[in-house]
């Protein structure tokens, strides 16, 4: 009796064995690892200068167009101002062609054409003395002559002077104006490109997201394109795992997967985002000893906004496709 007791015992446990190991076989196969990766952005200016301003930490969080650093701008400001002034210079000179002349100026000209004037009406009064004076033969033809030429000098004169006084009224001709109105427009860009250099000087965070780390500080020589701030916004965390090409198939982008880490609390979801394909073997950083030198194919996934804000780029994940 005690034998089949013995036995009796001895198969349950059996069963027990087998069905855990088939589990675990069962959860092996289900259950992948992974890690999580940040992608980064690295905020820097294109114009190089001594890091004048830092303002902000490292691990602070900050939302999008926060002032993060300023170099020293000296020179990119004295550039704004010159390129203003030229600007003003050019537009002064484009109002200036568009007036006539002073009021000074087309005054006295007014007065040489009174005077022209008068000159016409004394010669002309003597021209007609003069005709008839040589009706009756007390003049010469010579001296009728000079008395009409006279006449006409003056005449010229006021004609001369009567346009003068129309042009002074006028603006410059169209193809000077058009000239000045190209010197405007090349000073205003000029202006706008002393601005936007002065502006790069000066960079706030294109994202929302943490400050992962500063590269310089205050006073140091920042080369021109060297990055300052390294951000990393939630949205650019994502999990990367490798699947078995047993399990390829079943994959999609799109699905969702379930992640599990320390300290996570609840579950974490992922939307499959990338699925390699080409073949690798199964990297060093996956800590799994079954799965070393295997064929495997990378898989990235992106989890949502609360969920990254959880995960911290190098933490070994678990991933469960089902």
């Amino acid at each position: 009796m005690f034998r089949s007791l013995h036995h009796s015992v001895s198969l349950i446990l059996t069963a027990v064995c087998t069905l855990m190991l088939y589990g675990c076989a069962e959860n092996s196969q289900d259950t992948l690892q992974g890690y999580a990766e940040g992608e980064y952005v690295r905020v820097a200016s294109p114009f190089a200068g001594t890091l004048d301003k830092l303002y902000v930490q490292r691990g602070a969080e900050v939302d999008a167009n926060t002032l993060l650093f300023g170099l020293e701008q000296a020179n990119e400001a004295a550039a704004r101002r010159e390129a203003e002034e030229r600007l003003r210079r050019a537009e002064a000179q484009l109002e200036n062609l568009k007036k006539g002349k002073r009021p000074s100026e087309i005054d006295a000209l007014n007065a040489q054409l009174a005077q022209a004037e008068a000159a016409l009406k004394l010669s002309e009064a003597q021209l007609k003395r003069f005709e008839q004076l040589f009706k009756s033969g007390a003049v010469g033809k010579e001296q009728l002559d000079q008395t009409s030429a006279a006449r006409q000098r003056d005449k010229a004169r006021v004609q001369e002077l009567t346009a003068q006084i129309t042009t002074a009224r006028l603006a410059a001709r169209e193809d000077e104006i058009s000239a000045a109105r190209a010197e405007v427009a090349a000073a205003q860009a000029t202006l706008a490109q002393a601005e936007w250099r002065l502006a790069q000087k000066t960079v706030s965070a294109p994202l929302s997201g943490r400050v992962d780390d500063t590269l310089y500080t205050q006073g140091e020589w920042v080369p021109a394109g060297s990055p300052v701030v390294s951000l990393l916004p939630p949205q650019n965390i994502k999990i990367r795992f490798f699947v078995p090409e047993t399990q390829l198939a079943t994959l999609r982008i799109g699905q969702t997967i379930h992640v599990n880490c320390d300290a996570c609390g609840a579950g974490l979801n992922a939307q499959i985002s990338f699925i390699s394909s080409q073949a690798e073997y199964t990297p060093p950083v996956i800590y799994s000893k079954e799965s070393r030198a295997k064929l495997v194919f990378l898989v990235e996934a992106r989890p949502g906004a609360q969920d990254a804000t959880k995960l911290h780029p190098g933490q070994p994940l678990d991933v469960r496709l089902h």
